[in-house]
């Protein structure tokens, strides 16, 4: 029932919908106007101007493919079907994911994720509507750093107050020790360092950052490379979005330092990173994130059941420490 409420929102648009194929959580079809995907959003009514007025600017400039939103035909961004949801149509491409395994992909993307900066840039630059649309900020990352920190100890007195410890209890209080203190060593060099500084300039020039820059969003077609999933478009700092992309890499390379040097030298081949933002890139992969996040995953999940991934990954992060640590020591001269 729920999948005819969902093919239902497509009459709302003036386009001839050949076919559909159901894939997770959306839809793709197959258009007169080419191909389109439909997929339920929680983007607001207030957002969703502005976010295509965004990807229509990107797109008008014919310099990254990107999807943007298709209007119905009374003008409207978001339909709400019967069953309550709200979703968006958007344009889409032919291609894949891209593949991680292939360096050249990996790379490509980094220099498309530059190219994606510099025209963000642009846009934040030469428009009015920006300033005087409502559009969600990043936040500090100082006291984002601060707030993961006090979270890691609210989770270790969590677990010592358990009487009854699982396999992941008691590898993180095994790990805990040595983990937190290099979180709280970070926190420290960001509390001196131009972080803050380059945070509120940022959103007080408006910068534009993608949000959600991995291999998941960017889609490989015939002959380039498109970037999707614009939902978590926001004010702040843009190389966020470089940390991001390099971490996600640099963990399944198990921080390879000629890996890692090629990405940021393809990134700089199109937009040259500046002593801040450099830094603020080193900084926040010096910060044992993954570990951070594991541990707060499972801290708000149901503890009666245990998936076997999360001990995997708090695992990897604790196992690739070493690794990480040359890679951050002898690419951004940050010793851990």
């Amino acid at each position: 029932m729920r999948e005819e409420y969902e093919l239902e929102v497509l009459e709302h648009y003036d386009i001839e919908v050949r076919s559909t194929r159901k894939i997770r959580g959306a839809f793709f079809c197959d258009t007169n106007e080419g191909t389109m995907l439909l997929k339920e959003t929680k983007i607001s009514g207030q957002r969703a101007p502005l976010l295509y007025f965004v990807l229509d600017s990107l797109e008008t400039t014919g310099n990254v493919k990107v999807d943007t939103p298709v209007f119905t035909r009374d003008g409207e961004l978001l339909v709400n079907s019967r069953d309550g949801k709200k979703y968006m149509l958007k344009k889409w491409y032919q291609g894949r994911e891209c593949d991680v395994r292939q360096e050249k992909e990996v790379l490509r993307a980094a220099e498309r994720l530059a190219v994606l900066h510099r025209e963000l840039g642009r846009i934040s630059r030469d428009s009015e509507q920006l300033s005087s649309t409502a559009l969600m900020t990043g936040r500090d990352p100082v006291d984002e750093i601060r707030r993961h920190n006090r979270e890691l100890k609210k989770v270790r007195s969590f677990i010592r107050g358990r009487v009854t410890k699982n396999e992941f209890e008691y590898l993180f209080l095994d790990s805990f020790e040595k983990m937190y203190q290099l979180a709280e060593y970070v926190l420290k060099r960001m509390e001196e360092s131009g972080c803050t500084k380059l945070y509120h300039d940022s959103v007080r020039d408006g910068n534009l950052a993608h949000g959600e820059y991995n291999y998941h969003n960017l889609l490989v077609t015939e002959n380039d490379m498109a970037v999707t999933g614009f939902e978590h478009l926001h004010i702040g700092i843009q190389v966020h979005d470089l940390y991001y992309y390099l971490r996600k890499i640099m963990e399944k390379y198990i921080w390879k330092q000629k890996s890692g040097l090629k990405i940021l030298e393809a990134y700089e081949g199109v937009r040259k990173l500046t002593p801040g933002e450099r830094e603020y890139v080193g900084l926040r992969l010096a910060y044992p994130e993954k570990y951070w996040k594991t541990a707060s995953t499972y801290y708000h999940s149901n503890k009666a059941w245990l998936p076997q991934k999360y001990v995997e990954k708090l695992e990897l992060s604790v196992r690739q420490n070493e690794e990480k640590s040359a890679f951050l020591e002898n690419i951004f001269s940050i010793g851990i």
